[in-house]
């Protein structure tokens, strides 16, 4: 795909944007790279829960396995840990070393948000790392063993406070398993370091080359679209630094886009195919204003009370559902809800990607079943 070249100033509609986005997400074709390139490439895949960077890459790519993935964590070669906005990714041992740092400030802010007034006369920051240092880098443990720990060194605190603050002020990488999606509920947590082998430059964070990293992703945007995917505030002069290196445009709202000179930009009527995204899926939480990919109304319809993100579909590029599955009896079952109406061939193409998707899922299962909600 030829990228488009930049027209400073000029206006870029929705569904612009959406190709963009699209094609930088590797939704519009599937992609013939590894699973370690498309990993890079997405700078990160969205893990709260294991099963999901799968799915999202069977979407993306051509010939996707599930052990392609699980030789890459067991290599060492890609890392599940906390990252953008304190939650859960799956990214190249490569990228942790670079966003780590870039991260660390905020991912101790949000500690102290949450739990700062159960943290009263609570033991200091330095001795509770140098613990969690101890702990975790002699050998891989699940938190509850260091919750343990820190319940007998501390009865009286509140050890869950004090358990998170490690959490997210050390570099932690969760340690795979044999198991079918790689990590288990109790997996271990083992120090980055130790585990990769290689230092983590925590005094050298490096901003502008995480917003350039952001733009190839998910480009076109706002300063406050990459501090909405990063969970980093005042980005605003690090774009302002890399304004002779960007290009800019206008949104439909006349807000100011920056981005990549020669990043692709497919035309506005470029065919986009049916896709099925997984629950929390990174594409779907990477900009402050999501509607380049999903309206307000059917952004709420996505998100649980208890802030699940429901595993979702797109038709014409834009977000047209959800989906669930369940497997009885070894009878594998994909339900899709609709959100309205869409062209009438879409049916078809659902019906047909959804069962690829349910076999990628439930390979064991005698039948597999899709099914659209009443």
């Amino acid at each position: 795909m030829t990228p488009k070249r930049a027209d400073a100033g000029q206006t870029l509609s929705k569904r612009q944007l959406n190709r963009a986005l699209l094609a930088r997400q590797m939704l519009l074709e599937r992609q013939k790279v590894t699973p370690l390139a498309a990993i890079e490439r997405l700078v990160g895949m969205q893990a709260q829960v294991p099963r999901p960077p799968f799915g999202g890459l069977w979407t993306r790519l051509q010939q996707f396995g599930r052990e392609n993935l699980l030789r890459l964590v067991h290599d060492k070669k890609v890392v599940r840990a906390t990252a953008m906005r304190g939650t859960i990714h799956l990214l190249t041992a490569g990228d942790y070393r670079l966003l780590r740092p870039a991260l660390a400030p905020i991912l101790e802010a949000g500690a102290r948000t949450i739990v700062g007034k159960r943290m009263t006369e609570a033991p200091g920051m330095e001795e509770l790392l140098a613990l969690g240092t101890d702990f975790f880098g002699s050998t891989p443990a699940p938190f509850d063993d260091f919750r343990n720990l820190l319940q007998s060194r501390y009865p009286e605190h509140d050890v869950r406070a004090l358990a998170y603050t490690v959490r997210m002020g050390l570099p932690l990488v969760l340690v795979p398993t044999d198991g079918t999606w790689g990590f288990p509920s109790n997996a271990g947590f083992a120090l980055a370091e130790k585990w990769l082998g290689q230092k983590i430059p925590m005094d050298a964070p490096q901003l502008e080359k995480v917003v350039l990293r952001y733009l190839a992703a998910f480009g076109p945007a706002t300063p406050a679209d990459a501090q909405s995917w990063s969970g980093l505030r005042a980005l605003r002069d690090v774009f302002e630094r890399l304004r002779p290196k960007l290009v800019t445009f206008r949104d439909e709202r006349k807000r100011e886009l920056f981005d990549l000179p020669d990043a692709p930009r497919p035309d506005e009527d470029t065919p986009a195919p049916v896709r099925f995204l997984p629950e929390y899926d990174n594409v779907l939480l990477g900009h402050a204003d999501r509607t380049r990919i999903v309206s307000d109304d059917d952004r709420k319809r996505l998100i649980t009370p208890n802030l699940i993100v429901i595993g979702s579909f797109l038709v014409d590029g834009f977000v047209a559902g959800t989906w669930r599955t369940e497997e009885k009896t070894k009878i594998a079952t994909l339900t899709l809800t609709t959100f309205g109406k869409y062209p009438r061939k879409a049916k078809a193409e659902l019906e047909q990607e959804g069962a690829a998707m349910l076999r990628f899922y439930m390979p064991e299962a005698r039948d597999h079943v899709v099914r659209f909600a009443a």
